[in-house]
């Protein structure tokens, strides 16, 4: 593989979390990034980089199938991603970007070392993150930061998008908070935890499900029922919004699930979940704002509606008047 360079001497960075790359890109770093995960897709331009990592798994079968094959290699104690350990090599980066929070969604730390613990010669830098609130990713950024030598520009990106979400809550204020259920997975239903509460309470609403800084949760629609919430959000890990609506056509049949008040007064919205909430990095600024717009839509208006979420239309949804 040919050898690629950086500009201005910066650290040649291989980004392999989709959340780093964005990270990356954020502090005007992006030219230095020389490859990718199969994952990082965002801004655009990264597609063309080489990817160095694949899943060990069908990632085109339904939620059910992908998480019984999850769940499968973790049982078994293999690795649920695989990295090209020669391609990472041969391009001699200086800083790899990976993470140790979550085994089954990216390509991990221990992924990592076992691609790198035979190289020989100068070893390069691995920044690991494992972010699970604000305060973390916010730390994670500044790492990142420090790593490819502008610090500036990383608390830059932090007062940004520490104002902006300042301007969500401020837009918000005082008004009456919706009880929102955020879900992250559908079938089996899994809700948000680690940052989500922070983002669902910044933007005015009610967290029904999941801790702050805890792990998300499994939940049932039984419990969801129970906690009657007066908006439900889907938006899974890696789904996009046309991924979602096919998905959520497991629920078709569910009778509880069609008996829920937010399902019988049209209060569902589906994200993109893949840009959106589940990646720590500068655009859960835009999920605030999203929030906010589903939460609170009479007064806030960010520009998301219509093209980051859709209201969902399920066969019992009341049909929605044309504009």
């Amino acid at each position: 593989m040919e050898q690629a360079s950086s500009p201005s001497g910066a650290p040649r960075v291989v980004s392999l979390i989709a959340s780093a790359t964005e990270i990356v890109h954020a502090l005007g770093r992006g030219p230095a990034q020389i490859a990718r995960s199969h994952e990082c897709d965002w801004p655009a331009d990264v597609l063309a980089l080489p990817g160095l990592t694949r899943p060990k798994f069908k990632v085109e079968g339904s939620s059910r199938a992908i998480d019984q094959a999850v769940r499968a290699l973790v049982e078994q104690g293999l690795a649920v991603y695989e990295v090209d350990a020669e391609a990472l090599q041969a391009l001699e980066p200086d800083v790899i970007l990976t993470q140790d929070q979550c085994e089954v969604c990216a390509v991990s730390l221990a992924d990592v070392e076992r691609a790198v613990c035979a190289w020989v010669g100068s070893a390069p830098t691995v920044v690991s993150l494992r972010p699970h609130t604000m305060a973390d990713i916010y730390a994670d950024i500044r790492r990142i930061a420090r790593a490819l030598t502008c610090s500036p520009e990383g608390e830059s990106l932090i007062s940004d998008m520490q104002t902006r979400i300042a301007k969500v809550t401020a837009k918000v204020a005082g008004r009456d908070e919706p009880c929102l259920a955020f879900i992250e997975w559908i079938d089996p239903p899994m809700s948000g935890g680690h940052w989500m509460p922070e983002l669902i309470d910044a933007a005015g609403g009610i967290n029904l499900f999941g801790e702050c800084g805890a792990q998300s949760p499994w939940i049932t629609w039984d419990a969801v029922a129970a906690a009657d919430p007066d908006v439900i959000l889907v938006a899974p890990c890696g789904y996009d919004i046309p991924t979602t609506a096919r998905e959520m056509r497991v629920l078709d049949d569910n009778a509880i699930w069609q008996g829920l008040r937010a399902v019988r007064q049209g209060r569902v919205f589906l994200a993109d979940g893949n840009a959106f909430f589940n990646r720590p990095g500068p655009r859960l600024v835009e999920s605030a704002e999203i929030l906010a717009e589903i939460l609170h839509p009479d007064v806030c208006n960010f520009g998301h509606r219509g093209r980051e979420y859709v209201p969902y239309e399920g066969e019992h949804t009341p049909k929605r008047k044309k504009a």
